[in-house]
């Protein structure tokens, strides 16, 4: 069986990314330490480097592409405002690519990417629970000709970038809550097939349940404004009567379904906080400008898009940073007398 650039990553204990540049002849060079180690273990499986794939390693088209689930939602508007950033005055131009939430426009815009030579692509966005071995797949031919890959998100097999720590972060969220006097939690959970929202609501339920307390209800619905906006005229036309639904936080999943589901409550008569309490997660930049103050759980979204475009540049070992958020309490889970 033939000697592959995997197997030599696997026994150098490397990316794929890695191994190319040290073997291909890439102008990117990771630390002497790293680059022995990897011409050992190609020495003792007998690789040998592939004409084809050297030659695409010493190439640079100075582009990275980038690929989002929604070029619209502020959450990824600004990431990739950060990336811009991180990239600097290198000369590097950012090309970028919208999903709209489907699988195969991914393993697409990844093909295209490929097709235009880019140096690197970023991948931001929810994964599905079980890893896409079509995309997988690209990924691995990519990073065997010199390219690197670098996840915002959730991690992926042999790429580096950097991960939300949702579950911790939902859990700071509700302690913080539950500590401001909040008792009675309804969980706009959005997609259960996404990571994200799954481990948002698993992480809020935990803390939940740690204190004694269980969720009123926990509804999934789509991972979106309007599909948090349908979840909570669900759950509202459901409830037996107005006084029901009050003395209530809504913990949406993200903070564009927080003002889906505030659009939902309004139009049910009810205000919030006064009757109703709503959170999000993300602080998005968009909360600025709504009223109330939408109490959220803080990531530094710009950031995360800054060194995501920093890693590109340091073309080093494919690392993983991990990133909690901040909870913030605003005026939207402010308690009032008659909601106490």
């Amino acid at each position: 069986m033939a000697i592959r650039l995997t197997d030599v990553a696997n026994e150098a204990g490397v990316s794929l990314a890695t191994a190319s540049r040290v073997l291909n002849g890439s102008a990117r060079k990771p630390a002497a330490e790293i680059s022995d180690r990897v011409r050992a273990a190609a020495e003792k499986l007998g690789y040998f480097p592939n004409a084809q794939a050297q030659a695409l390693a010493r190439a640079s088209t100075k582009l990275v592409g980038l690929v989002v689930r929604d070029i619209a939602d502020p959450y990824f508007s600004t990431i990739a405002r950060g990336v811009q950033r991180g990239l600097g005055d290198s000369g590097t131009q950012l090309l970028l690519a919208s999903t709209d939430s489907e699988p195969e426009r991914e393993i697409e815009a990844v093909r295209s990417f490929m097709s235009q030579r880019t140096d690197a692509i970023i991948l931001s966005g929810s994964r599905g629970l079980s890893e896409d071995a079509a995309l997988l797949r690209l990924i691995g031919s990519y990073q065997e000709n010199g390219g690197q890959v670098i996840v915002i998100g959730q991690p992926l097999a042999s790429t580096g970038g950097i991960q939300i720590d949702n579950e911790t972060t939902s859990e700071n969220l509700a302690e913080e809550l539950i500590r401001s006097g909040h008792r009675r939690f309804v969980v706009l959970a959005g997609d259960e097939n996404l990571l994200t929202s799954r481990d948002r609501a698993q992480g809020f339920l935990r803390k939940l349940k740690r204190t004694g307390l269980s969720a009123v209800g926990v509804v999934h619905g789509a991972f979106s404004r309007e599909g948090a906006y349908m979840a909570m005229s669900d759950f509202l036309r459901g409830r037996k009567s107005e006084e029901d639904a009050q003395q209530l936080c809504v913990f949406c999943v993200s903070d564009v379904m927080a003002l889906g589901a505030i659009r939902a409550i309004r139009e049910s008569g009810l205000r919030v906080p006064e009757d109703i309490a709503v959170v999000g997660f993300d602080d998005i930049p968009t909360l600025e400008d709504v009223t109330p103050g939408i109490s959220t759980a803080r990531l530094p979204l710009e950031e995360i898009g800054r060194w995501a475009g920093e890693m590109v540049l340091s073309h080093g070992e494919a690392r993983k940073t991990v990133v909690a958020g901040t909870p913030v309490l605003r005026e939207s889970t402010k308690l009032h007398a008659g909601n106490q």
